[in-house]
């Protein structure tokens, strides 16, 4: 089992994120988990995958994403949906590769798919980049306010 945790999972800064979607880099994928509170902007060209979905979406998610080279979960904060979203997927990603369910185990580790948590999740994102239509779509700044 891997030694990964909530609290050693690696992040990643908002301003890292815009600077791969402007770059409009490949092989990038961002989970939003955000159940009911998905309204009011998402960052674009994320998946919305509701945690309350996981229980029989994370293999199809760990199946579907084995190609990415980074995978990207957040929430409103991303203090606790997000990161144990992310740690989900590892451990399903961990548990499949040992089933043999993403093929070789030599094959698998010569895909080291990064796994991060957005610092701060959409709530900071939106701080900076919510009215960036190049970056956030379906943004709704009256419903961001300043006492999250």
């Amino acid at each position: 089992m891997s030694n990964i945790t909530i609290a050693t999972l690696p992040r990643i800064s908002r301003e890292q994120l815009a600077e791969y979607i402007r770059a409009k880099k490949t092989g990038v994928t961002i989970i939003d988990v955000r159940d009911s509170d998905y309204i009011g902007g998402h960052i674009i060209g994320c998946n919305n995958v509701p945690v309350h979905t996981h229980d029989f979406k994370m293999p199809e998610l760990v199946r579907t994403l084995a190609d990415q080279e980074a995978v990207i979960f957040h929430c409103a904060l991303s203090q606790q949906r997000g990161p144990t979203s992310a740690l989900r997927y590892l451990r399903e990603r961990e548990r499949m590769n040992e089933k043999g369910q993403l093929g070789t185990a030599e094959g698998a580790e010569d895909r080291k798919q990064k796994v991060y948590v957005l610092e701060g999740g959409f709530v900071k994102w939106q701080e900076v980049y919510g009215e960036d239509t190049e970056l956030t779509e379906g943004y709704v700044k009256d419903l961001w306010n300043e006492d999250w």
